[in-house]
């Protein structure tokens, strides 16, 4: 079985002057996350990887450069999901976690539950020696200056949602040699949204979902949207009905935005190693790795292609 990892960084009207960098993040994270499949490692041990990656990588609205909310405060999401045996673990609105998606992994391996929220996931990093950073070391400069910006202007999220504020949740999914599959998605949400707000990314078959039976899938953009139609598991209901990956989610984004008036988008790979990135958003930065060669993209049916060193 070849091994196969994609990532995204967001899908939203990417400025000019963050194009650069949000395409060097995907593409380190790629390759940080196939290098752990190339080792022989599990498809849930890369996903988390590359999202770790993308969580320490100012440029996304995850972990460091998260977005602040209403009162200023950066509230976190994540999930991650292993498709061979369906184990999820979850978190929402923790604060002071660097890498969330890794607190995620925890809950899903030391605990019998699926998600842990607020104050209750923030006491139970605690228990098992996960350290908190002060909120501070999590914002950049320039999402302090954006909150301060626009906090006494607020518009409809839609209409936000459709400007150039951060908007980048980021996300991988892998399948490795054994024919496993596996996803992670990682968020600071959306900018001035209320606190206690939860979007898509932590909920299990919105913002993600992974079943060896159909594939993995990672999904962002408006979580609103997302999580009225279950985007992840919509797009893995069409594979089961034998539709393409590029299919499944072009159709699926095409419901959203038909339904829900909701823009977003998402990567996928199938259990036979077929994968897409696909968005109905301006941009979305995504990379994937296939037998040492490196896809990237930014802009509509954009699809360039380097070769990794052996």
């Amino acid at each position: 079985m070849s091994a196969v990892l994609v990532v995204h960084g967001g899908a939203w009207a990417i400025p000019d002057e963050l194009a650069k960098a949000s395409v060097d993040g995907v593409k380190t994270a790629a390759r940080e996350g196939f290098s752990v499949l190339k080792r022989g490692g599990s498809a849930v041990d890369a996903v988390e990887v590359a999202v770790r990656a993308l969580e320490d990588n100012t440029v996304f609205d995850a972990g460091h450069g998260a977005v602040l909310n209403k009162d200023g405060e950066v509230e976190l999401d994540a999930i991650i999901m292993d498709g061979r045996t369906l184990a999820t673990g979850a978190v929402s609105s923790v604060k002071n976690i660097a890498n969330p998606v890794s607190l995620a992994r925890a809950v899903m391996e030391k605990t019998s539950h699926v998600m842990l929220t607020s104050q209750g996931a923030n006491l139970f990093a605690e228990s098992i020696g996960i350290s908190t950073v002060p909120t501070e070391t999590l914002v950049t400069e320039y999402e302090r200056r954006e909150w301060e910006k626009h906090k006494n202007y607020m518009t409809g999220v839609i209409e936000d949602f459709n400007t150039q504020w951060a908007h980048d949740t980021v996300g991988a999914v892998a399948l490795d040699s054994a024919g496993n599959v596996a996803c992670a998605t990682s968020t600071g949400g959306i900018r001035n949204k209320m606190v206690g707000r939860v979007g898509d990314s932590p909920v299990i078959g919105c913002g993600g979902y992974a079943d060896n039976l159909s594939g993995a899938v990672s999904c962002t953009g408006h979580g609103e949207s997302i999580l009225k139609v279950t985007l992840a598991r919509l797009i893995l209901s069409k594979i089961e009905q034998g539709k393409s990956v590029t299919e499944a989610s072009q159709m699926s984004l095409q419901h959203m935005g038909d339904r829900v008036k909701g823009a977003g988008g998402a990567i996928v790979v199938s259990p036979s190693g077929h994968w897409a990135a696909t968005f109905t958003t301006e941009r979305m930065a995504w990379a994937a790795v296939e037998q040492d060669v490196l896809w990237y993209g930014l802009d509509p049916h954009e699809r360039l292609k380097e070769q990794l060193p052996q």
